[in-house]
């Protein structure tokens, strides 16, 4: 993991089953509208909030590894993968924080519907004392002013209106706690998606990047028994 201090270091955590460019491009807008040094890719070992996954963990970390490969401001952190037990966030956060020390800013970024279930992951309210939140606007999740209202419970609610901070600069100023909401190109692309396609012998060609397709088709993965 880099240990410089020139800028935020931002984390995206995710099954990536498989990854594909809507993952890639929200990381992309999240760099450049947050100004950020790296995004760390986490592909995650045991997700705690899904079923199991449809390949394996050593196989989705080479396909994010195939997939960020090119572009120099991405880097991919195993550490979920080989960590025994449940991969939840928190517990990656405290492992980096302890990596990068107090006082750089970690920036964890989500799309406003992840976001939204922020309220059911482990240790949720110790969150924001280890990162800020950088919270993509995705079609049909938009974050205006707030949480929508009946889609959050007022804890969360309240968390949005104390720490939103409408300026992306914001988190160079502080290692931790604010939220930053951000617009995202609309890439209505699904890794649910990708699967069924290939599934059904059809075309998932520009839905991810040639790279992972290749892996793909080598390695037989999403395909009939």
């Amino acid at each position: 993991m880099p240990r410089s201090e020139a800028g935020p270091l931002g984390v995206f955590g995710g099954t990536f089953d498989p990854i594909h460019l809507g993952h890639l491009r929200l990381a992309e807008e999240a760099r450049e509208r947050l100004d950020l040094e790296y995004v760390a890719f986490i592909p995650a070992g045991q997700p705690p909030h899904r079923d199991a996954p449809h390949s394996t963990a050593a196989d989705r970390l080479e396909m994010v590894r195939r997939a960020t490969a090119s572009n120099p401001s991405f880097i991919v952190d195993d550490g979920e993968v080989f960590a025994a037990g449940k991969s939840y966030t928190v517990l990656t956060l405290e492992r980096l924080r302890a990596s990068i020390g107090p006082e750089r800013p970690l920036v964890l970024i989500l799309g406003a519907d992840a976001f939204q279930g922020l309220p059911t992951w482990h240790r949720w309210r110790e969150i924001l004392q280890l990162t800020h939140l950088a919270v993509g606007n995705r079609p049909g999740h938009a974050l205006p002013d707030g949480i929508p209202r009946g889609m959050a419970s007022a804890e969360l609610d309240a968390l949005c209106n104390n720490h939103r901070d409408n300026d992306p600069t914001s988190v160079h100023q502080s290692p931790a706690g604010r939220i930053v909401p951000f617009d995202m190109t609309p890439l209505a692309i699904s890794a649910s998606q990708v699967r069924a396609l290939i599934l059904a012998g059809q075309s998932a060609r520009y839905l991810l990047p040639e790279p992972v397709l290749q892996y793909i088709g080598q390695h037989h993965l999403y395909q009939p028994i």
